[in-house]
């Protein structure tokens, strides 16, 4: 069968026609299925947030194309015995802050089940190769490394305000825990929140990080038996028609794999079934390969009756190993799931890629040293393991993006910026948001307002403008100067950093 083309004028794309041809589809919309005013590629919390809201401003006649079977992106469920876990997002993160988390409303619309995490103990609740670490020892390097991790948020600010060049968290908190416990608190407070080492991490772009300062510290675990995915049922539901709770809106279209998008000044071709034609320009590339596509796995483990710690404090707990990030990070599942004895360990980064690549009987044989470790020799052999794949996945390859050091706000608006009648959005487009399930959301909506201050009301941002008309050469000369200031300003830390060490005794 040949590949199918659809006409149109996006968001991430979004691709959009004229004004014109915005008013006769807020009239007529869905005559012609191969042919729309939007195109929306990806029915992800993004990609069903814009459509609604283009939906809502009028712009009716939208084409989502989805290239999997169902809507949600990577907020996916799993059958794991008789229980539906979250492969994916699992958090709604902040829900008692001075703002109101924007997620938030809706799982209360649809009554989503969920439960409080209590992480304040965690850090007291460390493991290692002997078992349990004395609280004492446990308490005294918390302490440290929280405040450690507050004075990385002040000075972020302060550079920040004065405009200085980024840092990465590693250097700003002047720490790499050499102990295993050092080792796991760390992880604790960077790799367990942004899926990716202090080393690599942006200071300035992600400390303070805007979801705890305005939506709060309190996080909300799903455990719903219709998943996570039923925010963007809900969503789709306001504007897409369906049958109970099958989608038959022939707007949505899945299983449809885009193979090219050719995209003029006038409108757009979509091929499905993943080129640009013309290519993206250089400026958008470079925005797009300069973030980090991070890697978090979740891996679930079933087991004949539960041998670990219950009762209050004991959620969460830390494994502390002599390699850092070697199954780091636990939580029972006994409060969501009671009497089916699971655990979930959490991994990411590089742990989370070698383990991708092994068999999870290999994983399994890992993870059971681990516990016998922690609980002793009498630990029960696991009855079943749930290890997700997000790497190899054709259609997400990681599960969220990190801001890596030394990339400033500009490249960011690089990333956002529409390429003549292409928009983006998804939560690597979200400034404040990027990695949170609210982040998508959000940005849905502002690709969709810019898309129509752009084409109906004439206002078009000057952001696609950043890098448009210089050279490739151009460019690689202001970033080499970059890089040389990168590098001016690292030596300039470290003679500072060696004051100060020689100032407090430490060698």
């Amino acid at each position: 069968m040949a590949p199918r083309r659809l006409e149109g004028g996006l968001v991430v794309l979004l691709l959009l026609l004229s004004t014109t041809e915005i008013l006769h589809a807020a009239r007529h919309y869905a005559s012609d299925p191969t042919h729309a005013t939007a195109i929306i590629i990806g029915a992800g919390m993004s990609g069903i947030s814009a459509g609604k809201h283009l939906h809502d401003k009028g712009v009716k006649d939208i084409i989502i194309l989805e290239a999997r079977h169902e809507i949600g992106g990577r907020m996916m469920t799993h059958t794991f015995g008789d229980v539906v876990i979250e492969k994916g997002a699992n958090w709604i993160e902040g829900t008692d802050g001075p703002q109101v988390n924007p997620i938030l409303p809706f799982a209360r619309e649809i009554g989503l089940i969920t439960d409080y995490s209590p992480f304040e103990n965690t850090s007291q609740n460390i493991y290692d190769a002997s078992g349990f670490v004395n609280p004492t020892l446990a308490l005294s390097q918390s302490e440290m490394v929280e405040q450690l991790y507050e004075s990385t948020e002040t000075l972020s600010e302060d550079l920040t305000k004065g405009e200085e060049m980024d840092v990465s968290v590693l250097v700003a908190q002047r720490f790499y825990g050499s102990t295993p416990v050092e080792m796991v608190l760390d992880l604790y407070h960077n790799d367990y929140e942004y899926a990716e080492p202090p080393r690599v991490t942006s200071l300035k772009s992600t400390q303070p990080l805007p979801t705890i300062t305005n939506f709060g510290e309190a996080f909300q675990f799903v455990h719903d038996p219709r998943g996570f995915k039923s925010i963007v049922h809900h969503l789709a539901k306001s504007y897409l028609a369906f049958n109970n709770e099958t989608i038959t809106d022939p707007r949505l279209k899945f299983n449809k794999v885009v193979r090219k998008v050719e995209y003029t000044k006038k409108g757009v071709k979509v091929t499905t079934e993943n080129d640009f034609v013309p290519d993206l320009p250089f400026w958008k590339l470079k925005a797009i390969y300069a973030f980090d596509m991070a890697v978090y796995t979740k891996i679930f483990l079933k087991f004949p009756y539960t041998f670990w710690n219950i009762g209050p404090g004991t959620k969460f707990w830390l494994y502390a190993d002599e390699r850092r990030g070697y199954y780091p990070i636990w939580q029972n599942l006994d409060s969501e799931f009671p009497g089916k004895n699971i655990l979930m360990v959490t991994v990411t980064d590089e742990e989370s890629r070698r383990i991708e690549q092994q068999e999870d009987s290999e994983t399994l044989q890992e993870i059971m040293a681990v516990l016998r470790n922690m609980f002793g020799s009498k630990v029960p052999e696991a009855e079943s393991i749930y290890v997700p794949r997000w790497l190899a996945d054709p259609f997400f390859k990681g599960t969220f993006s990190n801001w890596p050091i030394g990339v400033e706000s500009n490249i960011f608006m690089q990333l956002q910026a529409p390429v003549q009648t292409i928009y983006f959005t998804g939560e690597h487009t979200s400034e404040e948001y990027n990695g949170y399930v609210h982040g998508p959301y959000l940005q849905g909506i502002e690709s969709a307002n810019s898309l129509l201050n752009c084409k109906v009301r004439g206002k078009c941002g000057k952001s696609e403008k950043v890098y448009k008309g210089l050279s490739k050469e151009c460019v690689e000369r202001l970033e080499e100067e970059r890089d040389r200031q990168k590098t001016l300003w690292a030596k300039k830390l470290a003679k500072l950093q060696q004051k100060l060490d020689n100032a407090t005794g430490i060698h």
